[in-house]
């Protein structure tokens, strides 16, 4: 290098090596008004070697793939030095605070967040207890996502107890390290006075952080819930923990979960635990997110990871993240022996009726549904139904087709959890890095020995519908279709009675109200000039075919629509046993369920 080049280079050297220095960071969190939901953060940081700092707040969670604006939570933002003198900063944009250091090496943010949103994936606090879901709690400086931080809490004192999968520095009180920042952006926190008990399984030490109360049984919990570990660690080989947490909160009316590395966030109606529907539910629920351990955490699509906090990160291959979990998580109830075998079919035979009756599964590939899960799954309209599917329900049950597949094809030697199995060994525990959809197509029809194309052409990435009895049969059990014999006729409406009224909130796609331009939000009023009072009894009445004539108030406006009924498409299908099951199909179905 010449050194007139050296001479140029030098400085913007210099500055970038400045900017790319890792910093110190630690947080102190706290809770001066906890009543008014508010999480007091302290972020210092040191080994500043720049006259200005950028730090950001995550705009999504991720498992949960919308972005939440989390940032919007943020108030009483400031900067110090180590005398407490205010440094200047600006917002640069939504999410971005750009600080002057004024060759500070070590600063103070303070701000203040807003916690009180009840889910799985937001922040929430009051004066019973504190959850908080770290990317809407802590910021970050970008480019340095892989540096360490450590976490301390102050409780209020009628709190006694901190739960969270981050480890604790040992000597000091209620203080956590993370090695990196996506490791604390995927540790969650509970503060309070949480039921906390124990159990052991697969060698794994397994923390139950219960909130709220609820009529349930420990002693049953730690039995039920070591089953379904052992089951779902099987399938894998190895539980790639020490020590995990599920962190449960019990409210009069919840439900749905939040997987993370070494731990989950369940919700759950504290009274269901008796209830043995409810009950199951909920260890359903476990299983499904204790699966994500290794199937996203670990195993992943390779846009989901090292993620970008910053903006959407796009994948085909959700229905593979949720979808497979989905399958794997009742699967591995059953497997448990928690739910009967007759128990498993019906619950099969709902997720297959779920994605039949749903016009979307017609129009949106799931593939597709995955890719648009940021715009479309968390942002439902009145038109959802009609055009989208879920990742979670199709995906699940094209886990089982390619689960049959796989089975009839190779004689029972491999099933889906040799795929499954061989996928982990080599991507996250191999290469440590995340699959393309090619390779998790290669991987399962290495597995299967033969073209699996067209299950993903047709299913996947197609809308066809599934012939489910061509993958039935290999374990000896068919579909029926309850209604297949029916002749009841269709309206095509969905209502809900608001102020006495009945209005139309869905209308189903090529349905008789449909193609006559019936609209959501219209009052029906009367058909063929009788006032109705029950629309359902009123239809039941009239004949496929039949031509009504339908009177609403639109906008308050009156209209009349004329049209004619049609059959009502609706299916119930049930999973039955096949007359007289040869020996192979009961072999293969051995092997499926592990009977």
């Amino acid at each position: 290098m010449n050194r007139l080049l050296w001479i140029l280079l030098t400085p913007l050297m210099a500055m970038t090596l400045a900017t790319n220095a890792q910093t110190n960071v630690t947080f102190e969190v706290s809770f001066t008004e906890p009543q008014a939901h508010y999480v007091d953060v302290v972020m210092n940081i040191s080994n500043i070697h720049s006259d200005h700092l950028e730090v950001k707040m995550p705009v999504w969670a991720p498992g949960s793939y919308l972005v939440r604006e989390f940032a919007k939570n943020v108030e009483w933002f400031s900067a110090t030095d180590a005398e407490g003198g205010k440094l200047p900063f600006v917002k640069s944009s939504k999410n971005t605070w750009n600080i002057k250091t004024l060759k500070n090496k070590s600063i103070r943010i303070n701000y203040r967040v807003y916690a009180f949103e009840i889910s799985v994936r937001t922040s929430f606090v009051d004066s019973s207890h504190a959850f908080l879901s770290p990317t809407g709690v802590f910021m970050y400086i970008p480019g340095q996502i892989e540096q360490a931080a450590t976490v301390t809490i102050h409780p209020i004192p009628a709190w006694n107890k901190i739960s969270t999968g981050l480890e604790p520095i040992q000597g000091q009180t209620n203080t956590f390290y993370a090695p990196n920042f996506d490791i604390l952006f995927d540790s969650p926190i509970e503060i309070g006075t949480q039921d906390v008990f124990e159990f052991m399984a697969a060698g794994v030490k397994h923390e139950v952080a219960m909130y709220g109360g609820g009529n349930y049984d420990q002693e049953r919990l730690k039995h039920d819930m070591a089953k379904i570990v052992e089951a779902e660690t099987n399938i894998f080989a190895i539980n790639p923990n020490k020590h995990y947490v599920f962190i449960v909160h019990n409210y009069n009316s919840a439900g749905g979960g939040l997987e993370h590395l070494n731990s989950t966030v369940l919700g759950m109606s504290r009274q269901n635990y008796a209830d043995e529907v409810g009950y199951n539910n909920f260890l359903g629920l476990v299983a499904h997110e204790y699966f994500h351990l290794w199937n996203v955490k670990r195993l992943r699509p390779l846009a989901l990871g090292p993620f970008n906090y910053d903006q959407e990160n796009y994948t085909t291959n959700l229905w593979i993240s949720e979808g497979f979990t989905e399958y794997y998580g009742n699967l591995a109830v059953h497997r448990a022996g928690i739910y009967s075998f007759e128990k498993y079919l019906q619950i099969l035979a709902n997720d297959i009726n779920t994605v039949a009756n749903q016009p979307g599964d017609r129009v949106q590939p799931v593939s597709e549904a995955s890719f648009d899960a940021w715009i479309k799954s968390y942002r439902p309209n009145e038109n959802s139904k009609n055009s989208t599917i879920s990742y979670y329900d199709k995906g699940a049950i094209v886990a089982l087709v390619m689960d049959l597949e796989i089975l009839q094809a190779t004689n029972g030697a491999k099933s889906l959890d040799d795929v499954m199995k061989t996928m982990y060994e080599e991507y996250a525990l191999k290469l440590h890095r995340g699959f393309t959809d090619s390779e998790f197509k290669a991987v399962a029809e290495h597995t299967a020995g033969h073209s699996l194309e067209e299950i993903y052409s047709r299913y996947i990435n197609g809308t066809q519908p599934i012939d489910f009895n061509q993958y039935f049969d290999a374990v000896g059990l068919k579909l029926i279709d309850d209604l297949a014999n029916k002749n009841d006729p269709y309206l095509g409406t969905t209502t809900a009675i608001k102020d006495g009224k009945i209005i139309i909130t869905n209308i189903a796609r090529g349905s008789a109200a449909w193609t006559s331009g019936l609209n959501v939000n219209d009052e029906i009023i009367g058909i063929d000039g009788n006032r109705v009072s029950d629309l359902d009894k009123l239809i039941a009445m009239k004949r496929v075919g039949q031509k009504i004539s339908v009177l609403v108030s639109r906008d308050a406006l009156l209209k009349t629509i004329e049209l004619t009924l049609t059959r009502n498409p609706t299916v119930k299908y049930k999973i039955v046993s096949v007359e007289n099951a040869n020996e192979t199909q009961l072999a293969l179905r051995k092997k499926w369920l592990h009977l």
